[in-house]
């Protein structure tokens, strides 16, 4: 079974993310604003890439019949995550709006993006000192390839170079950041999978 068993309430829903780091982000966030997601019964299901989310969204019809689904996707799978949607019966010409009201979210271009962006050229330079990585940013910074891009370029590809550099700053930045500034795409999420909260 790929879906945590957190409870048989047909209220329960299933939230599809790409990966472990957009997992770890979203649970995160969702602690940050005092909510606790298993608890409410929904469950953050990493599916390795948005060209698995036909056999997800299969699998979740098939063992949790009841559940309601939502996601977070990068824009650039938009085509990907509204195709499966379309053939998995939730609706024909699913735009933007029509995915956002169905509970899946666009992040541009990744989550990872997302929160460097929120987070600000000021912030990232005393989470890096925080982090001890001022040498290896410094000496990331003067190569060839990168010199002179702007800082945000630069920051997402230093943290996605390395897989547990990645994790550890997606981390470091949602326990730092004001929750009011948490980007556009989770904090739409959470409020959609908000326990009472009427979806469309």
């Amino acid at each position: 079974m790929w879906f945590p068993a957190v409870s048989r309430d047909p209220a329960r829903t299933i939230v599809f993310v790409e990966g472990v780091t957009d997992e770890l982000a979203l649970s995160l966030a969702a602690r940050r604003s005092g909510r606790d997601l298993a608890a409410e019964g929904v469950s953050v299901v990493p599916i390795n890439g948005a060209h698995a989310i036909s056999r997800f969204l299969r699998q979740a019809a098939a063992e949790e019949p009841g559940a309601k689904v939502a996601g977070l996707y990068d824009e650039g799978e938009e085509e990907v995550i509204r195709a499966a949607l379309e053939r998995a019966g939730y609706g024909p010409n699913l735009d933007r709006s029509r995915l956002e009201g169905i509970g899946f979210f666009a992040c541009i271009a990744d989550l990872e993006d997302e929160l460097i962006r929120a987070t600000g050229e000021f912030a990232l330079s005393r989470l890096i000192e925080l982090e001890g990585d001022v040498h290896p940013w410094q000496t990331f910074r003067n190569q060839h390839a990168w010199r002179g891009r702007p800082v945000d370029q630069q920051f997402r590809r230093f943290i996605r170079s390395v897989s547990e550099r990645n994790s550890r700053y997606v981390r470091a930045i949602v326990e730092t950041i004001d929750p009011s500034r948490l980007p556009r795409p989770l904090r739409l999420l959470l409020d959609h999978v908000e326990p009472g909260r009427t979806r469309a």
